[in-house]
């Protein structure tokens, strides 16, 4: 039901997430990260509480791979679920439930993990892949916004691909990007154009001097 991607930037330690759907609103309950420890993806039939208890682990100084054994383990309704963790390493786990749809997998790479269900075809997430490593000296933003254009142009979600969101965060408590479509025909490029206009102009001056610790 839905495509997504986690990933640290090497440089800067900043962690982010970008997911996609079929269904309306899949930043309020997909893409979570905290400044410092790490992101991840809770989807298929999701599981809120994978997010919240996920991200309390990583602030205990857990490894991903411990973190998707703990949470599934824990779920009696496990085989319905997708996950993806990033932790502070930038070392990445997952979870894809048997009992999801057809063409659900996922990719753990180095620095970064992909994942979805409900696809189009298997090679979404390998077009994802390919977007991502496509672009290395970007910003993590758009390297990530690459990996959805990618995914989204090879098939993405089979019912269609109808909101977005993107979420960044660096070394402040708050998000430095936290953006969302929750529904449009056109998701994904709207996503991007508003991508564009968070970081300049107004806005971006605006974020530029919010105070910071």
């Amino acid at each position: 039901m839905t495509y997504s991607i986690i990933a640290r930037d090497k440089i800067s330690g900043a962690f982010g997430v970008a997911t996609a759907t079929g269904g309306p609103a899949v930043g309020a309950l997909v893409p979570h990260a905290r400044a410092g420890l790490g992101a991840l993806a809770t989807q298929g039939y999701t599981n809120p509480f994978y997010a919240y208890d996920g991200l309390a682990m990583l602030a205990q100084g857990k490894a991903a791979q411990a973190i998707v054994d703990s949470l599934t383990q824990a779920d009696a309704g496990r085989e319905k679920r997708q996950l993806i963790v990033i932790d502070t390493e930038g070392q990445c786990a997952g979870w894809t439930g048997k009992a999801l749809s057809p063409n659900a997998g996922m990719i753990l790479g180095d620095g970064f993990a992909i994942a979805g269900n409900l696809l189009t075809a298997e090679n979404v997430l390998a077009a994802m892949e390919a977007g991502f490593l496509a672009r290395p000296a970007d910003a993590l933003a758009d390297r990530m916004m690459a990996a959805m254009q990618s995914g989204f142009q090879a098939g993405g979600d089979k019912r269609g691909t109808f909101s977005a969101a993107l979420k960044v965060v660096t070394d402040q408590l708050y998000p430095a990007i936290d953006i969302r479509i929750d529904r449009s025909e056109t998701a994904i490029g709207d996503l991007t154009h508003l991508l564009d206009e968070v970081r300049n102009g107004d806005y971006g001056d605006f974020v530029a001097g919010l105070p910071r610790r």
